[in-house]
C-alpha cells in the first residue's frame, strides 16, 4: 500500500508512480541499485579495456594489420550503425528523466523507441559480422581471433541491454512505475550510456587500420 496521506512516500511503500517520484527528489544518495549497476559495469569496461588492448598489442607486433589475404575494415557501415545507436540514447535519456517524474506512459514511449533502434542497430551489425566471416575467420590468425571477440562482445552486450528493456516494459506496464521500476529505469539508462561509449570505442578500434 502507498503510504497514508500525512506520511511521507518511503522507497520501499511507494508503490504508485506518483509516490516514487516523491522519494527521487527527496533522495540525498543513489539507492543501490545504481551502485551495483555502476560496480558491474566497471567489471564490463575492464573486459573491454582489456579487448582492446591486446588488439593494439598484437597489431604492434604485427608486420601488416590485418594480416595479408584480410582487407581494411570498411567505415561507412559500422559507423553509420553506432550513430544510430548514439541516438538511442535520447529516448533512453528521456525514459529516465520522465521515470524520475513519474510519468509512466512517457516512459514506457520512451523505453519502446529506444529498444526499437537498438533492434535495428543489432540487426544491422548482425549482418556486417556475417558478412566478415565470409571473407576471413576468427581461426585463421590473430588479427581474426581478437576482430570477432571483441565485436561478439559488444554485440551481446547490446543483446543483453535489449533483454533489460524488454524486462522493464513488461514490468512497468503490468505493475506500474512503482520506486523499484523507476530505480530500474535509471540502471537502464546507465548502462545504455556506458555500453554505447564502449561500442563507441570498439568501432574506433575496429576501424583504425583504416584510419
Amino acid at each position: 500500500m502507498e503510504a497514508g496521506a500525512g506520511t511521507p512516500p518511503r522507497s520501499m511503500t511507494a508503490r504508485a508512480a506518483a509516490g516514487a517520484a516523491r522519494v527521487e527528489r527527496r533522495r540525498r544518495s543513489a539507492p543501490n541499485g545504481i551502485w551495483g549497476m555502476a560496480l558491474f559495469l566497471c567489471s564490463e569496461a575492464t573486459i573491454f579495456g582489456t579487448l582492446m588492448a591486446t588488439y593494439f598489442y598484437l597489431d604492434f607486433d604485427a608486420h601488416r594489420w590485418p594480416p595479408a589475404g584480410i582487407e581494411r575494415p570498411t567505415i561507412a557501415w559500422p559507423s553509420i550503425a553506432t550513430g544510430w545507436l548514439v541516438l538511442s540514447m535520447i529516448p533512453i535519456w528521456l525514459a529516465s528523466r520522465s521515470a524520475r517524474r513519474g510519468a509512466r506512459r512517457l516512459t514506457l514511449g520512451s523505453i519502446w523507441v529506444a529498444c526499437a533502434m537498438q533492434c535495428l542497430y543489432l540487426a544491422a551489425q548482425i549482418l556486417l559480422f556475417r558478412h566478415d566471416l565470409l571473407h576471413f575467420s576468427p581461426k585463421g590468425s590473430a588479427y581474426g581471433s581478437i576482430y570477432f571477440t571483441m565485436l561478439a562482445a559488444d554485440h551481446a552486450h547490446v543483446a543483453l541491454g535489449i533483454a533489460l528493456d524488454a524486462a522493464l516494459l513488461l514490468f512497468i506496464t503490468l505493475r506500474g512505475l512503482a520506486n523499484y521500476w523507476l530505480i530500474g529505469v535509471r540502471g537502464l539508462a546507465i548502462y545504455w550510456y556506458a555500453v554505447t561509449v564502449i561500442t563507441v570505442l570498439v568501432l574506433c578500434t575496429q576501424l583504425s587500420p583504416s584510419f
